[in-house]
């Protein structure tokens, strides 16, 4: 399974308004919850209560929110980009200016771990990441991924 296979172009915010992690969290919740029918509020509070067992910026500019969802029949995964930054609690102090969120059916570890490492490997490549970076409309963000999401 490739990331465009849960990646869709409406859960990607190429522009992200919040200036911090609560706001980003809201943003990303409404566009992945109007696309896949749940209900955002308890997508939200999922998030948080992730994030409250430690941040999920992961350094280097990069969030990977997540969180499983019951009753959740497949995967999806949304997008967003602070060109500014936002501070998300990041294990390195930095501003993070890429999220990728992945909800996943809460009994899908396996295929949670998988997508997480998947994504962690993708934005180890710094080309990458500046491209995405640059990146001004949801169709452009993906586009780059799939040129990567192919090499995998």
């Amino acid at each position: 399974m490739k990331i465009l296979d849960v990646l869709h172009l409406d859960t990607i915010i190429p522009d992200l308004k919040s200036h911090d992690k609560k706001g980003v969290l809201e943003e990303l919740s409404a566009v992945i919850a109007k696309a896949s029918q749940l209900d955002p509020q308890a997508l939200f509070s999922v998030l948080m209560e992730r994030e409250g067992l430690g941040s999920t910026g992961i350094g280097g500019g990069i969030g990977i929110p997540h969180g499983k969802i019951p009753g959740l029949t497949s995967m999806i995964i949304g997008f967003g980009l602070s060109k500014r930054g936002v501070d998300f609690d990041s294990i390195d102090g930095r501003p993070t200016h890429l999220f990728f969120t992945l909800i996943t059916p809460d009994q899908s570890t396996g295929l949670h771990l998988k997508f997480l490492a998947r994504i962690s490997r993708l934005l180890k490549n710094e080309g990458f990441k500046r491209q995405l970076m640059k990146a001004s409309r949801a169709e452009d963000i993906m586009t780059l991924i799939q040129s990567e999401d192919d090499d995998f």
